[in-house]
């Protein structure tokens, strides 16, 4: 992946940090991906930092079937240094739930991610 290439950001934030199950292999994805100072936001809570976002990923996946996987769900937009990414979550082919993630690029690294939830 290409240090500031939004896109794939944004990809590696969906699959490789809150779709991935194997910890180190999260903390290394999130240590190429966010600044240190990365602030996440969900309907849920808001965290900030590397920890707060590997332990949010972690109670996610924990609160899913081991079955569940992201996957995009429609193409990928870029305004100057915002990207959006429509994904779906679930068992493979049946996904229980929809949803985007907005990013906000800085330094290279993505430092703000939103995630609304389509109901």
């Amino acid at each position: 992946m290409l240090h500031g290439d939004l896109k794939a950001l944004m990809e590696a934030n969906l699959r490789e940090v809150f779709g991935e199950r194997d910890r180190e292999a999260r903390r290394e994805a999130i240590r190429r991906t966010y600044t240190e100072d990365v602030v996440f936001a969900d309907p849920d809570a808001e965290v900030q930092g590397h920890d707060a976002l590997d332990a949010k990923a972690q109670e996610i996946l924990d609160g899913a079937g081991p079955d569940f996987v992201f996957v995009p769900d429609g193409p990928f937009y870029q305004v100057q240094d915002l990207g959006y990414l429509a994904w779906a979550f679930g068992p493979e082919g049946a996904p229980v739930l929809h949803g985007a993630d907005m990013g906000i690029l800085r330094d290279g690294l993505l430092a703000k991610v939103y995630t609304v939830l389509f109901t």
